[in-house]
């Protein structure tokens, strides 16, 4: 059974940091991409940033030059270092695995809570 788990939410002022972490339990992640999407309070769920299996990373405009996608095979990771956040950051970020696109993944965690205070 898959498990994705993420962690490292929080609150932080405007221009702040946070990093984010995912793991995912129960398979392999070596051949799979990763990624992670966000959703705010009466928004749809949208695409932050994914990695493929070999590293090659894309990003939401909103989000390029700020955020950087990474991952760790053998822990079964992926990270999103979040810099210069702005309030429109603030969002519930879900970890994604196994086949992500720009629109969906087979795999969800269950949220961090990212809030950026003005």
């Amino acid at each position: 059974q898959v498990q994705v788990e993420e962690s490292g939410g929080g609150l932080v002022q405007a221009g702040g940091s946070l990093r984010l972490s995912c793991i995912v339990s129960g398979r392999t992640v070596r051949t799979y991409s990763m990624g992670w999407f966000r959703q705010a309070p009466g928004k749809e769920r949208e695409f932050v940033a994914r990695i493929s299996p070999s590293g090659v990373t894309q990003y939401a405009d909103s989000v390029s030059g700020r955020f950087i996608i990474s991952r760790t095979n053998s822990e079964s990771a992926v990270y999103l270092q979040m810099n210069n956040l702005k309030p429109e950051d603030t969002a519930v970020y879900y970890c994604a695995f196994k086949t992500v696109t720009e629109s969906t993944a087979d795999y969800w965690g269950q949220g961090t809570q990212v809030t950026v205070s003005s």
